[in-house]
């Protein structure tokens, strides 16, 4: 056995954009601004507690996009002559390192930390007779000999066990990020802990260390948990609900950053062409853009993901597995985002050129005789990124949300695609039941809600920190 490493064309670009924001980054500790409007980002407790969240869902996103397929092993008397074929299911690294919570089905729904299903069933007897009673689950409480007596102490033990090693592990990273501190300042780490608590560390250490605290708490009881139980309970077909947030994460993630992709350049490009050139020029940009405002967004949407998935079924021979199908079409769904979702910002970009190009220093670079593109690369183009950072970290919010409510409606991503959309639109008939299933939904809801609240916590303290009219 082994496997061979699968590069989606979502992996390439997501792990393409994060080398490109690493080597902004880079680039920007050159620059003096950049510099002090990240350090009040930094020094902004809000700003550190909502990076820290951010940046754990970006890790279990980057994990899940190492996909690779196993090899399967030849069986009879030539395995050995054989080339080893490939297996057709895709899977990443979040699979394996989650693998009890991926195989781990049972027969049907099952409630949060549950050890039977969650509606009877006709179950026959030894000796023939039928009844109905609630089975009990295959995997989850297994370990349980007396499940109704043994049920609480074994869920308070798991617990205990989980915040005694999430304490364990806080008290590491805090060393760690003690002993970082002392040594730039220099002094002892005893110094270097009294710094970092009172926030004079540089950054708002204090805020990413009791955030990580929170976030340890709940992971290790979790992870004690699912061990043995399903945290979240399962879904119609069995699945853990647990494992299918963790995998909706990624998707959420693509959504949200590879539209940029394709919003940037045309934002970036029409907005300021539109407000420095003016004249003709102008008047066919802003057609275009009012053009598609005019028209509703969903129903845009819509037309084109459905024209996009008759291109994607007449060719099937163009995807391998079932995997690269259900990528294409998350990645068609970016690329259709991004198309209709670059108008507000090339209007803003457009009307802050014109504000610029009446500037005395463009002015004289006119005069002077410079060319148009390197008044527009030096001069109006560096005075706008800001707007432009503020307005990206603003919009990944709402490309959560829109694929959520486009999955919702039929129209989001591939039915193969585990997301939160996806997860909603199951959930929405489970509503109805009687008693009513619904974690499948809450679990859902939270994942997204933290992850959205963390991304527009992160906005409001990029915007004042870059935002020049804000005090």
């Amino acid at each position: 056995m082994g496997f061979q490493p699968v590069v989606l064309w979502t992996d390439l670009l997501l792990f393409g954009l994060l080398g490109c924001i690493l080597l902004a980054a880079w680039s920007a500790r050159r620059s003096e601004p950049m510099r002090a409007a990240w350090g009040r980002v930094g020094a902004s407790g809000v700003g550190m507690t909502s990076l820290t969240l951010l940046l754990i869902f970006v890790l279990v996103g980057l994990v899940d996009s190492l996909h690779y397929r196993e090899r399967l092993a030849p069986a009879g008397v030539a395995a050995a002559e054989t080339k080893p074929q490939l297996s057709t299911d895709v899977r990443s690294a979040l699979d394996a390192l989650a693998e009890p919570l991926r195989t781990r089905v049972e027969k049907t729904y099952s409630a949060p930390l549950a050890w039977q299903l969650f509606a009877r069933q006709t179950v026959e007897g030894k000796d023939g007779s039928q009844h109905r009673e609630f089975p009990r689950l295959k995997y989850g409480g297994a370990g349980l000999q007396y499940p109704e007596q043994d049920l609480a102490g074994d869920v308070a033990g798991r617990i205990a066990t989980g915040l005694a090693a999430a304490a364990g592990g806080w008290l590491v990273l805090a060393g760690a990020v003690v002993g970082l501190v002392a040594r730039s300042r220099r002094v002892p780490f005893g110094a270097g802990w009294r710094a970092v608590w009172r926030g004079k560390g540089g950054l708002a250490w204090r805020a990413m260390l009791l955030t990580l605290a929170g976030v340890l708490l709940l992971v290790g009881p979790v992870t004690a948990l699912a061990t043995e139980y399903h945290v979240f309970g399962t879904d119609k077909v069995g699945q853990d609900v647990l494992f299918l947030t963790l995998k909706s994460i990624r998707t959420a993630l693509v959504i949200g950053t590879l539209t940029t992709l394709v919003t940037l350049p045309l934002a970036v490009a029409l907005g300021i062409v539109a407000g420095y050139l003016g004249g003709w020029v102008d008047d066919v940009i802003q057609y275009v853009y009012t053009v598609l405002n005019s028209i509703p967004g969903v129903l845009l949407i819509a037309a084109a993901v459905l024209m996009m998935q008759v291109v994607i079924d007449t060719h099937p021979q163009w995807f391998e597995t079932a995997a690269e199908r259900a990528d294409a079409r998350l990645l068609a769904l970016c690329l259709i985002l991004g198309m209709t979702s670059w108008t507000g910002l090339c209007r803003l970009l457009r009307g802050e050129t014109l504000k610029l190009r009446e500037l005395e220093y463009v002015q004289a670079a006119r005069a002077f005789g410079v060319s148009t593109t390197r008044i527009l690369a030096r001069h109006v183009l560096p005075n706008l990124m800001h707007l432009v950072l503020i307005a990206l970290v603003m919009d990944f919010s709402g490309l959560v949300l829109a694929e959520a409510v486009l999955s919702y409606v039929g129209i989001g991503v591939d039915p193969n695609t585990i997301s939160f959309g996806t997860m909603i639109n199951a959930a929405r008939m489970e509503l109805a039941r009687e008693p009513m299933v619904w974690w499948s939904l809450v679990a859902a809801f939270i994942f997204m809600f933290v992850l959205v609240l963390a991304a527009n916590l992160f906005a409001d303290v990029v915007r004042d920190a870059f935002d020049p009219r804000a005090s």
